[in-house]
């Protein structure tokens, strides 16, 4: 079994939708099956599925399940309820901006085929899932290519969060997939990763995805990532986003702003990771990003066991941004964006 065909994240299958139940790695391998457009929102909201190119594609597959359950002739009453299985899905979590990205375009596509049948409406929406799912793994492919291009052979990566295979459609994922196709080209490659508290998806998930890939890993505490810098152990910082605006600012998981301040420091180049469908040309600047607040009980509890005390106020921000003057670059399948962002931003779009 080749290492791409290890685990799938997600895939659109006879009707249903499976994917790895994220929430439960990495103890145990265990894929959840999505029956209609609801179980598809509950397992975003619950982060069974998360990573916001991951979240863009289980939305678009989502919207083409509950196409499916639509029972009318009529186009107008057809889009009517496609626009209620949108709105329910786009509720479910409010900073990653792939979410909205995927929505638009199914409702797009939805919208240009209105001369046609309902059947075919539905048939028309499950192929357009299909393609976001494939084009993603596609983007995420370019931009490793383009990525590695970054690292050195011998390099130590800093990374945070989890922005593999499991953050996107599969197979390689954003900041991960950089490290990935720079190791498959032969350079010797290192990864420190960040546990990042709260919810952990360094420790359960990015060090499970880079041991299967045989890439080496170190696994590191949040507020170690200074100590280590210092020491002169760490070459590059290397991360995902949820939401690049239009100067260049960056939603990322909560931890990451303070990463960067570290890294520049340092003299450490910090370089973000995420294809084109992550940037929001409609936002100007970072303050402007919609930040999600999650469960308390996320802090106040490990592995459903009470850790602090009761009814102490807990805040669980799950993104910070990252303001541009401390990124170095921004890698896209369409190329590197260097600074200055604004400008080279612009010109991409």
């Amino acid at each position: 079994m080749g290492k791409k065909d290890m685990f799938k994240t997600i895939e659109y299958n006879g009707g249903k939708v499976r994917l790895i139940d994220q929430t439960r790695l990495p103890l145990e391998e265990v894929y959840v099956e999505c029956n209609d457009f609801r179980d598809v929102a509950r397992a975003i909201k619950s982060m069974q599925i998360r990573g916001a190119p991951a979240i863009g594609v289980a939305a678009a597959m989502g919207i083409a399940l509950g196409a499916r359950g639509i029972t009318t002739n009529d186009f107008p009453v057809f889009y009517s309820e496609l626009l209620k299985i949108c709105e329910y899905l786009a509720n479910t979590r409010p900073t990653a901006v792939n979410l909205f990205w995927a929505i638009e375009r199914m409702k797009s596509a939805a919208d240009k085929n209105r001369n046609r049948d309902v059947e075919s409406l539905k048939e028309i929406l499950e192929k357009e899932a299909v393609k976001i799912w494939q084009e993603d793994i596609s983007t995420n492919r370019s931009m490793g290519k383009c990525g590695q291009e970054l690292i050195e052979d011998g390099d130590t990566i800093l990374t945070h969060c989890n922005a593999g295979a499991l953050a996107t459609g599969g197979e390689y994922g954003t900041a991960l997939g950089v490290i990935k196709i720079a190791h498959e080209e032969g350079k010797r490659v290192k990864v420190y990763a960040d546990e990042t508290r709260p919810f952990l998806q360094g420790s359960r998930l990015t060090v499970w995805e880079l041991v299967k890939e045989g890439i080496p890993v170190r696994l590191i505490t949040d507020n170690m990532a200074g100590y280590f810098m210092g020491k002169g152990e760490i070459d590059k910082v290397i991360v995902g986003a949820d939401r690049i605006v239009a100067n260049g600012d960056t939603a990322n998981k909560i931890g990451t702003y303070t990463l960067s301040i570290l890294a520049k420091e340092h003299g450490i180049p910090f370089y973000v990771v995420a294809p084109l469908s992550t940037i929001d040309m409609s936002i100007p600047e970072g303050s402007k990003i919609p930040i999600e607040e999650r469960n308390p009980q996320e802090v106040t509890h490990l592995n459903n066991k009470r850790i602090a005390p009761e009814g102490v106020e807990v805040s669980n921000p799950a993104f910070d941004v990252t303001p541009n003057k401390y990124i170095s670059a921004i890698v896209t399948e369409k190329g590197i964006i260097k600074p200055p962002f604004l400008d080279n931003i612009k010109r991409l779009f």
